[in-house]
């Protein structure tokens, strides 16, 4: 039998020359794609050592595993800026273990406790219940419901972060393979929608073992009906010495109170969620940070990859318009939050530890917790209502001065919204809106007489109408009997000769 000719590839297979592969994709596809799997007979020769995994084959198999898992997940993207797959099952990840399923009986306690809720609502609020009755979500399917929020949150953001990954990791190729790259900057691409998708997933995962319910953020996250996850509010009470239901009742009329605002002011949740996507579409990102954390990755550590993304690494200086956005953005944040806090103490009236929950919960929307700042490092930006105590007085205030009627009727109109001037001073709102609309009806009655063509016009020029000496008022055509009696002089009404007398 005739012997093989001898191969001219590193794998031992032929080579078309008409047909020229990229070497790149061939080398991950042989290491974790092929049809034989990893084999570390694979790796070029001295790179095991240069790698530091020589002696240790433990670490060699979980880097391999997690590089594997990565590569299984690009090959499944759909090629945008972030791997959704990727984020969906990274979160999953994050709560797996720890995400007990909805008991029959929690699930009639959440619907027990929205029907008590929104009754006491009734008589905080003119804005009214749509008739959806609040669900009890596990923290899986939380995820699965907030996703498609994250995904137009993030998704600006994401597209910047996947451009300077895959310009940086296209650096540290060394020049004279360069030539070689092939189609390998798609692969890059995919990598670093990968590598984002992992740390979002992530981020999202660490909130879904927070949350209390779906507007915890301030966003209505899952849709238009309120919806609760019963083992975060469970672990949340935990410590408080505060009954069980009595913390889910709370947390159901913050809830419930949430949905109301927003299914009866329609501009609103547009208003935040674009107000975010703009602040996000204006970040830049520090090809320095990203070129030096690239540089950083060690090999040998599989939680390096997923690293990079942390650690504020793509949190970059605000510019001027963005700390305009932010600021506008916070306060929203903040004047949503304290009229859900209002209102919520106004309808909690009858439970006897709600004001105990209710500074409980303040401090734990002002400062947040590990997975807000996750999330705020992820995308340089905390949705946290700084100014909510303010914002809750002003809502007081206005509540004492005009009734439930005029304080809800604020939020007919983005014009009509408090301002921070508002928040620092809210006994001068009614004065501040009285002159504001008194200047605004001063303007409209000029344009108005403007366009109408009421402004007086200047007197015509004498020498161009031909009536010098007439008087202000024109001339005047006079009767007959006064002609009669004017004398001499007078002149007929046809302008002919003088009469005779």
């Amino acid at each position: 039998m005739a012997e093989n000719p001898p191969s001219n590839r590193p794998d031992g297979s032929e080579n078309d020359d008409e047909n020229p592969k990229d070497p790149f994709s061939e080398m991950f596809g042989s290491l974790f794609g092929g049809a034989g799997g990893f084999d570390p007979k694979n790796l070029p020769e001295g790179l095991g050592e240069a790698m530091g995994l020589s002696n240790n084959p433990e670490a060699m198999a979980q880097m391999m595993a997690q590089a594997k898992a990565m590569m299984s997940a690009m090959s499944q993207g759909d090629g945008g800026p972030v791997n959704w797959k990727m984020a969906t099952d990274s979160a999953r990840q994050a709560i797996s273990g720890d995400d007990p399923s909805i008991s029959e009986s929690r699930a009639a306690a959440v619907a027990s406790a929205s029907r008590l809720a929104e009754m006491w609502l009734n008589a905080a609020t003119v804005f009214e219940a749509d008739g959806s009755q609040a669900r009890a979500f596990s923290r899986a399917e939380w995820v699965e419901k907030t996703m498609p929020v994250w995904k137009s949150l993030t998704t600006p953001v994401a597209e910047s972060v996947g451009k300077a990954i895959t310009a940086a990791l296209s650096e540290q190729i060394p020049e004279q393979m360069r030539p070689m790259m092939g189609g390998a900057q798609g692969m890059l691409q995919s990598m670093g929608g990968t590598m984002f998708g992992m740390q979002l997933g992530t981020a999202v995962g660490g909130l879904a073992k927070d949350v209390l319910g779906a507007t915890d953020i301030g966003l209505p996250l899952a849709g238009s009906a309120p919806a609760l996850v019963p083992t975060n509010i469970a672990a949340f009470g935990e410590g408080l010495e505060v009954p069980e239901q009595e913390v889910l009742l709370y947390a159901t009329l913050r809830e419930c109170a949430h949905a109301r605002l927003f299914n009866r002011v329609p501009w609103l949740r547009s208003s935040v969620i674009s107000s975010v996507e703009a602040y996000a579409r204006g970040i830049h990102i520090d090809m320095s940070r990203i070129e030096e954390a690239v540089r950083d990755i060690d090999p040998s550590n599989p939680e390096s990859f997923q690293s990079l993304m942390g650690e504020g690494l793509f949190m970059p200086k605000r510019t001027p318009v963005q700390e305009s956005a932010l600021a506008k953005l916070e306060l929203v944040l903040a004047l949503i939050e304290g009229w859900v806090d209002e209102v919520v103490a106004g309808a909690a009236v009858n439970l006897p530890e709600a004001e105990r929950l209710r500074e409980t919960i303040r401090r734990r929307r002002a400062t947040g917790g590990p997975a807000e700042n996750a999330f705020a490092s992820l995308v340089g930006l905390e949705l946290r209502p700084r100014r909510l105590r303010e914002a809750s007085a002003l809502w007081a205030h206005l509540l004492t001065e005009r009734g439930m009627d005029g304080r809800d009727a604020i939020w007919a109109h983005p014009d009509l919204l408090p301002t921070e001037e508002d928040l620092m001073d809210p006994t001068g709102f009614t004065t501040r809106r009285q002159l504001a609309e008194a200047d605004m009806t001063d303007i409209d009655e000029a344009l108005s007489k403007l366009l109408d063509g009421g402004f007086d016009q200047p007197p015509a020029d004498p020498e161009q109408t031909g009536q010098t000496g007439q008087p202000e008022d024109g001339p005047t055509t006079p009767s007959d009997d006064s002609g009669a009696e004017s004398g001499d002089k007078d002149q007929g009404p046809t302008g002919g000769s003088p009469r005779e007398s």
